[in-house]
């Protein structure tokens, strides 16, 4: 696969007859894809540790039994904001920033099919995350239901819920604008010759991700809305008094939750089949049975959501139904490990940053992966049901799984992006301190869920002290590394630093390595020959 571009003086041409706006006015009004990257990883970051404030409030209350902190109405806004803010204001829009970065640089795209919406769909983001942190001021502070918004609890809040409600709404919408202008994007504006299966693998699963949001927003969409007409309308949708049920809410909210799950790990998964093979220096094992792997996923997860509601009361043949197709669903993942790993086999491996993460990445997902294959077992889950058992198992996969691509990621393209390398040495610290700090913290939740601790709780029996207090000792130290990572790793290597070369890396495929790091402002004007 080799590519050729424009030359240069070309571009620095260009720069000078359209000069971008510089100050405030770039980013306000921002129309290129790389800025526009930009603000949305800086977004997911602040919203991070905004997020990762509230956990570790979650965990300084829970390091002994007894009330310490907080108060357990004020717990129960937290681990409510702490979901939603990581859900809807740091993950998502992460692999957002990445794709706005990447896919018209990996396809030979001069920009995103629609620049305009692409600034507007950014520009949503902050006035929905204003609303869903300042909800903490209004009387009755936050909600309180849960990340869910369960009803009957979500129909009872006080105005926190509605702006929480709200909020979710604006993200949405930007979440469906962002997929709409992704899948146009791919479709229309790849370089000459690069068919849909000669794409990156990046591209393929984001172009999965964006059916996937198309589909699903709008359910969940709904399902607030119906809250809000419970809430202030007179209507009986989730209210049992009036003829409503409150399970249809968990149908809906879930038929919206299961989708989100896979929206949250596939982008994940195209950053880790681009990382593996250029550090193995070979391509992809089995590169169409990844692409038919990630569609395999996308569809089944529409038939798994009751998954998550054993303990509802639904029949035993339904029953019966969600535990086979969610066993099902371990298959194509499993298929994908097993490429990553077969990638890896016998290839001249060497272990910089992003291919650490990607390694550690694999190893831990994998875990969680397993754990919630274990949940898929109706009579286990219904034991381990609400219990720490579910809250280890989700965090092995969103926050190993998720946010580990995302280090490994902006590892291995930050030089494009900046035009420095990072300090190798601190790379090295930042994934070896979040790897252990993150395995102390979640690891003994699989015990405590054993053991029968619930979730969502501000106090536990004494029995469980123990382990409770080295899962907030590891949570101080883990968030302790993301504020390491800021300092150490992302500042510097926006400051200066070795100067990256256009391709740092000696096994990196593809059409982003064909242009100078920094990429410049404009790139690919005329589509680069793809070979």
């Amino acid at each position: 696969m080799s590519s050729t571009t424009v030359p240069h003086s070309h571009d620095h041409a260009h720069d000078h007859a359209h000069d971008h706006p510089h100050g405030w006015r770039r980013w306000l009004f921002a129309t290129n894809h790389k800025d526009i990257g930009s603000l949305y990883l800086w977004f997911s970051f602040t919203m991070l540790l905004s997020g990762g404030v509230l956990a570790l409030l979650i965990r300084a209350e829970l390091f002994q039994p007894g009330l310490q902190v907080v108060q357990p109405e004020l717990f129960n806004q937290l681990t409510t904001m702490h979901g939603l803010i990581m859900v809807f204001g740091a993950i998502m829009p992460a692999f957002v920033g990445f794709a706005n970065w990447m896919i018209p640089l990996q396809i030979g795209a001069s920009d995103m099919a629609f620049a305009r919406m692409n600034n507007f769909s950014f520009w949503l983001m902050p006035p929905a995350a204003i609303l869903l942190v300042s909800s903490f001021f209004v009387p009755g502070g936050a909600t309180a239901a849960g990340w869910t918004l369960y009803a009957p609890l979500s129909t009872q809040m006080g105005p926190g819920m509605d702006m929480a409600i709200f909020a979710v709404h604006i993200m949405g919408a930007s979440s469906i604008m962002g997929s709409i202008n992704i899948i146009t994007t791919i479709l229309n504006m790849r370089a000459p010759g690069m068919t849909l299966m000669k794409m990156p693998m990046f591209c393929w699963t984001w172009l999965i991700t964006a059916y996937l949001l198309i589909a699903v927003m709008p359910v969940l969409a709904g399902a607030i809305t119906m809250t809000l007409t419970d809430r202030h309308f007179g209507t009986s949708f989730f209210n049992a008094a009036g003829g409503g049920d409150p399970v249809m809410y968990q149908h809906i909210f879930w038929f919206f939750g299961h989708p989100e799950v896979y929206i949250m790990i596939l982008p994940a998964f195209g950053i880790i089949s681009q990382i593996v093979p250029a550090f193995a220096r070979k391509p992809l094992f089995g590169y169409a049975s990844m692409v038919y792997a990630t569609a395999s996923i996308a569809i089944l997860s529409f038939i798994v959501w009751a998954h998550h509601m054993f303990t509802t009361g639904m029949p035993v043949t339904a029953q019966l139904f969600f535990m086979y197709a969610t066993m099902l669903i371990s298959v194509p993942t499993g298929v994908k490990v097993f490429n990553w790993v077969a990638t890896m086999w016998k290839g001249s491996m060497t272990f910089e940053t992003p291919m650490l993460f990607a390694v550690g990445f694999i190893f831990v997902f994998t875990m969680g992966g397993f754990t919630g294959l274990i949940l898929a077992v109706t009579p286990i889950d219904i034991q381990l049901q609400d219990t720490y058992y579910v809250v280890a198992h989700f965090h092995y996969v969103l926050v190993a799984g998720s946010l580990f691509s995302l280090f490994a990621g902006f590892y291995y393209w930050g030089p494009k992006w900046t035009g420095f390398m990072y300090n190798e040495f601190r790379g090295k610290v930042h994934f070896w301190g979040s790897l252990i700090t993150f395995n102390i913290t979640f690891f003994p939740m699989h015990f405590l869920g054993l053991a029968g601790m619930p979730r969502r709780y501000a106090d536990y029996p004494a029995q469980f002290t123990d382990w409770n207090m080295v899962a907030t000792v590891g949570a101080f130290g883990f968030g302790l590394m993301q504020v390491y990572f800021l300092l150490f790793v992302v500042f510097p290597a926006i400051r200066g630093g070795q100067p990256a070369p256009a391709k740092p890396w000696d096994g990196a495929e593809g059409l982003e390595w064909t242009v100078p790091s920094p990429a410049p402002f404009h790139t690919f004007e005329e589509p680069p020959e793809f070979r």
